[in-house]
């Protein structure tokens, strides 16, 4: 058997090409409990100085998992951008940092849509490791017209969110 060396950390397992053709996609999060649970990686670029996630990065975390869990509900937001329907704008936003993420650590951004409205939903997301939350925020992102000025969100849309509120049956 092979030892790594010092520093170099072994595989977990060896990479299989035929695997790759289907695992080559970008990482997703999954809606589970009436929450979108979208798991990532610390890099060196998410540190700072002092080797902890710069805390601006918290906030490029919940943006990616937000934008994912729009995907997994059925919300094209980049079709609606193009087409003039409109996108959304962070309108709102409270963010308190609890305990601090490093280099290498897997992190859960978990996300809860707490309130729908015309042209708005407010959403709960906490951002975790191993249980421990590390910074949680409640957002409130805005829908507007290409004009910037809000805009009723498009009706499947409103449904998304409640449904995404309201755990399925299977789910309680």
């Amino acid at each position: 058997m092979m030892h790594p060396k010092p520093g170099l950390r072994p595989s977990p397992e060896p990479l299989d090409p035929a695997k790759m053709v289907n695992d080559d996609r970008p990482a997703t999060g999954r809606i589970a409990d009436g929450e979108h649970r979208f798991p990532l990686r610390v890099y060196f670029e998410d540190t700072d100085l002092s080797g902890v996630v710069y805390h601006a990065n918290y906030l490029r975390f919940m943006e990616r998992a937000r934008s994912d869990m729009l995907r997994g509900a059925g919300i094209d937001q980049r079709a609606a951008h193009e087409d003039g329907t409109g996108s959304y704008a962070i309108a709102d936003l409270a963010i308190r940092y609890r305990a601090p993420a490093r280099l290498d650590d897997d992190l859960l951004v978990i996300s809860r849509v707490t309130e729908t409205r015309a042209a708005s939903c407010a959403i709960h997301q906490r951002v975790m490791r191993d249980g421990l939350v590390l910074a949680e925020a409640e957002i409130v992102a805005a829908f507007l017209s290409p004009q910037g000025r809000p805009r009723r969100q498009p009706s499947a849309w409103r449904e998304a969110f409640s449904r995404l509120q309201t755990p399925t049956r299977g789910e309680e």
